[in-house]
């Protein structure tokens, strides 16, 4: 008689649910999809589902890459416009009339994650944001909860009020991640019994932000990528460019993405009569960056801590231009030396238009010095950010919590 072996099912993956006010609102759209592309990592070890702000022209439920995307109401569709186009805080700055918004956001979120806890029975939660998913999480007892700053929530909103109620989310959370060193410093001085982990968001190395001998790289083309909010520095950028020409007269920089400042740089434009020499391209999806990158002689990213306090809290476009190998020349805002590291000449003092152009003028001058020092760059970052490495380390966290064998009280 032949021996039957027993057959057991594997266990259902445990289920994740993410918090997001950010998210892309359909496949190839410009928006940031940074927690997307985490999100749809963890797809197969978890089942996976985000929650998050609806927006014209969105669908209310779908599956995107494996990860079951619900997103919630909070006004008629014309008006659910506080999120997309340059982020929340850019958008209440630009048009005071969102504010009356903020009401009816946070609690659609905080009704739609009930619903979800009865429905569905998540068991962790990923609130992106201190504030103010992270608070809507720390709502949901029993269920480990995994919160992660990204910046505006940690420099942007000040305040006594603002510092207690992220005091409340770290004490309730399980874990506390930020994505650079800096932003783990901050929240140290503002909370000391904080215990936040460095687990930076991804940049994907391995396939998409890669080199590509076959694509001949611009001696003049100065690109720089991202919204066109304060933060980003990019009128710094344009004040340097008439140094710029002076000693390279080809020279042209191109603008990639959208956001409330676009009429404010262009003025600026035409003020300093660059038209000629500053384009503006507007949005593209993330499948076209690449290209971008790739064709450029260096990538600007001229950051710097806005009047409200925002800032960087990494700075993910440097990154992938770096994987793309684009010499890249940023603002030195503190959480860009988690991916510039020492890089010589290559971070410039914030809002110092003529040590902006300076580095510009040395990368151009000598491109073959700056290819040798990008290749150093992209060596030391795949280490660190690939999205492999990234959503490991995310997955590990997540299911120990699940299984009971790891508890980070802050």
């Amino acid at each position: 008689m032949k021996n039957v072996r027993e057959t057991r099912a594997a266990p259902p993956p445990h289920r994740l649910l993410v918090l997001s006010s950010t998210y892309p609102r359909w496949a190839g759209d410009p928006e940031p999809a940074f927690v997307h592309e985490l999100a749809r990592r963890l797809v197969g070890r978890f089942e996976v589902t985000v929650l998050c702000p609806h927006a014209a022209g969105a669908k209310r439920e779908e599956i995107l890459d494996g990860v079951r995307v619900c997103r919630y109401r909070y006004a008629p569709s014309r008006w659910e416009r506080l999120v997309n186009d340059g982020g929340i805080l850019a958008n209440l700055k630009a048009q005071r009339w969102k504010w009356l918004l903020l009401p009816s956001f946070v609690l659609g979120q905080w009704l739609a994650m009930l619903r979800l806890r009865l429905a569905w029975r998540p068991e962790v939660i990923h609130a992106h944001w201190l504030l103010p998913q992270g608070i809507l999480a720390a709502s949901a007892p029993a269920v480990p909860l995994v919160v992660t700053s990204h910046g505006a929530d940690l420099f942007a909103l000040k305040g006594g009020l603002f510092s207690w109620l992220r005091g409340k989310v770290i004490k309730r959370a399980a874990a506390v991640t930020v994505v650079s060193e800096a932003m783990r410093q901050r929240l140290r001085a503002e909370c000391p019994e904080a215990d936040a982990r460095v687990m930076p968001m991804g940049v994907d190395l391995d396939a998409r932000f890669t080199a590509d001998a076959g694509e001949p790289r611009s001696r003049s083309t100065i690109l720089s990528v991202g919204r066109l909010v304060e933060k980003k520095g990019l009128v710094h950028l344009i004040e340097a460019m008439p140094m710029v020409l002076a000693a390279h007269p080809d020279a042209r920089l191109a603008i990639v993405g959208f956001g409330p400042e676009r009429g404010r740089l262009e003025e600026r434009v035409s003020q300093l009569q660059l038209q000629d020499a500053v384009h503006f391209v507007g949005a593209v999806p993330q499948s076209e960056l690449p290209r971008h990158y790739r064709s450029a002689a260096l990538f600007a990213a001229p950051f710097v801590e806005a009047a409200g306090g925002d800032q960087e809290g990494l700075g993910l476009v440097v990154a992938e231009a770096i994987g793309c190998l684009c010499p890249a020349v940023v603002g030195d805002v503190p959480a860009v030396h988690d991916l510039m590291g020492d890089a010589p000449g290559w971070v410039v003092p914030q809002r110092d238009p003529a040590a902006l152009a300076k580095a510009i003028i040395s990368v151009l001058d000598d491109p073959a010095a700056a290819a040798r020092q990008v290749a150093g760059l992209r060596e030391r970052l795949q280490q660190r950010i690939s999205w492999r490495a990234v959503a490991a380390g995310y997955a590990d966290l997540f299911d120990g919590l699940v299984s009971g064998a790891e508890r980070v009280d802050a």
